[in-house]
């Protein structure tokens, strides 16, 4: 199969394949970029003249700074301390409240800075707030966790680790010890080894010996540990988290369980982090603004297509319908649109149902694509032709396959080629 894209442009034809757009849509998956026409000054005075005489315009707020990324924002910060001798977020503190605000604040903050701070609060406030410990640690790379640990020192002038320890106590404070540590080169010894290890600590033994799953859960890479759940379903007939949920409780289940999730898969744990933090009566806000804002350069695109997987709702419809105001237009641009198109993956099992030359299926192949075609021009309002050559879909074992690829391919025109 075989896919190219024909741009026509005034006066030449660029013929590219399907393939080179794809790899630079993969280096970028959140739902914010930086803005291609960016004017550091112009967004400094549009702020200024949002937040001055009577009200505040929050409309043009947060429509200016969602559509900049981070080191943007920073850039605009810094020269509205030039012209105006104000610090912008004391302004738009002065000027926002509520949620909205701490939004706005957050998208202000260095995501490094942002998540010193989170992990500060967390351990010197009123109590301990393990989840925020759980997400941040288990979710960052070694390389990251590193840095926040120096910026932690050269802001608080304290140790991370042992400010930490101080506010926890025993497995779970031992492995979130060991998460600090991690410096990258990590055990990797044989998975075989290590998967007799684990049975032998929990399904083998009356109790379970929380420690080894401590001590071999947190020192070894994603890979490594993806590879011994699949062995460990094998040997044992459960999952890696069913064993957990069995045979641990509290914070270190908790934080078992994000780490397995995380080895797994980052967007499919933030998805459901995501959906928890909605679902039921209330809304954690301050998960979902966390997750929503450290996210949004990152993965974001991913962490919606996960949670479009795993439940009967899009992130965008399920946040549209559990906030409010100006917090739930925020969150809505963040999230960058709605996932309403058709999942193919989803219908996988009624096709077998059909004629077995397929011929259903690939009368509903052109349609899609057809609606495909129609919608995107549409929204693009551009004259683009988009020639797809020899589309032969042999076998249904090529469902999935093409649903990620219309996916992709939508996400890389709305959000790459043409960013809204």
């Amino acid at each position: 199969m075989c896919i190219y894209f024909l741009f026509k442009k005034k006066k030449s034809t660029i013929i590219k394949p399907l393939s080179h757009y794809l790899n630079l849509f993969q280096a970028n998956r959140g739902t914010v970029r930086p803005s291609g026409n960016f004017n550091s000054s112009a967004d400094a005075e549009a702020l200024r003249k949002a937040m001055r005489g009577l009200g505040t315009d929050e409309e043009t707020i947060l429509q200016l700074l969602i559509a900049r990324s981070n080191a943007q924002r920073q850039e605009i910060k810094t020269v509205y301390k030039t012209l105006f001798g104000k610090d912008l977020v004391d302004d738009l503190k002065g000027e926002l409240g509520g949620k909205f605000e701490t939004l706005i604040v957050s998208l202000m903050t260095p995501p490094v800075a942002y998540d010193v701070t989170a992990l500060r609060n967390a351990i010197k406030g009123a109590g301990t707030d393990e989840k925020v410990l759980v997400e941040i640690l288990a979710s960052r790379t070694p390389q990251q966790v590193r840095t926040i640990i120096a910026a932690y020192r050269q802001e608080y002038d304290d140790d991370l680790e042992e400010d930490i320890s101080g506010d926890t106590s025993g497995h779970f404070k031992r492995l979130l010890v060991i998460l600090l540590q991690l410096t990258g080169t990590l055990n990797m010894c044989c998975h075989v080894v290590v998967l007799q290890v684990l049975f032998q600590a929990g399904e083998l033994k009356f109790g379970t010996e929380e420690q080894t799953f401590v001590t071999i859960l947190g020192n070894r890479s994603p890979e490594h540990l993806r590879k011994v759940f699949d062995a460990y379903m094998k040997m044992s007939g459960y999952e890696m988290e069913e064993t957990i949920k069995r045979e641990t409780s509290g914070n270190l289940r908790a934080l078992l369980l994000a780490v397995v999730k995380c080895a797994r898969s980052v967007p499919t744990y933030f998805a459901e982090t995501l959906y928890h933090s909605m679902k039921g009566a209330g809304t954690d806000d301050d998960t979902l603004i966390r997750v929503m804002v450290t996210r949004s350069e990152v993965d974001l695109l991913d962490i919606r297509a996960e949670f479009r997987k795993l439940f009967a709702c899009s992130l965008h419809s399920m946040i549209k319908g559990d906030t409010g105001g100006d917090l739930r237009k925020a969150l809505l641009l963040l999230c960058g649109g709605d996932d309403i198109l058709f999942i193919l993956d989803q219908f996988e099992p009624i096709f077998p149902l059909f004629s077995p030359n397929l011929s259903y299926f690939k009368l509903f192949s052109s349609l899609f694509l057809d609606t495909f075609l129609f919608l995107l021009m549409h929204l693009c309002r551009k004259k683009v032709s988009i020639h797809l050559t020899h589309f032969g879909l042999k076998c249904l074992k090529f469902l999935p396959i093409l649903s990620r690829l219309f996916n992709s391919l939508i996400e890389l025109i709305l959000f790459q080629i043409w960013p809204i």
